[in-house]
């Protein structure tokens, strides 16, 4: 049982997967704050649907934030927590401000492709930590995201 973590993972796997969540977590807090920036900013004939969807969307983002953050505590790291660390990190872009819903469906479906790859990364990485804990997370999220594109992309006539 040398050289495992608190919860029995190999803390040399469980370091990778807090790392690979840390990047996870940067992705999904620029993700939401620059979903916040299109419920604040959209306009036009499609206002009233989107609106409401971009804030169903971020509040979704908002708590898989804090349970990206709270597993990464319980591998026994730290979770990164400020805007610097998450410009440099993360794949997905701060956004411009967005007003037009058509660019803004088309960003979020950007930023699900980008976050749902990184998911499909850390099932990898805990299925191979014997990480059952990071694997249901990622799994649970990837279900209900796919949908998620789905549903904006048929919104786009995709």
């Amino acid at each position: 049982m040398k050289n495992t973590n608190l919860i029995g993972l190999d803390s040399d796997k469980a370091k990778e997967l807090a790392e690979k969540l840390n990047e996870l977590l940067a992705n999904y807090s620029i993700f939401y704050q620059n979903t916040r920036g299109y419920h604040w900013n959209i306009k036009g004939e499609k206002f009233f649907e989107l609106h409401v969807k971009f804030e169903e969307l971020y509040n979704d983002l908002v708590l898989k934030i804090d349970e990206v953050a709270e597993r990464i505590l319980t591998l026994g790291h730290t979770p990164k927590h400020n805007y610097a660390d998450y410009r440099a990190a993360s794949q997905i872009k701060e956004s411009a401000q967005v007003s037009d819903g058509i660019v803004a469906v088309e960003d979020i479906l950007s930023s699900f492709q980008t976050i749902i790859i990184l998911q499909r990364e850390l099932l990898t990485l805990s299925s191979d930590a014997d990480d059952e804990g990071t694997s249901a997370l990622m799994s649970d999220y990837i279900s209900s995201q796919e949908k998620l594109v789905w549903m904006y992309s048929s919104f786009l006539n995709k």
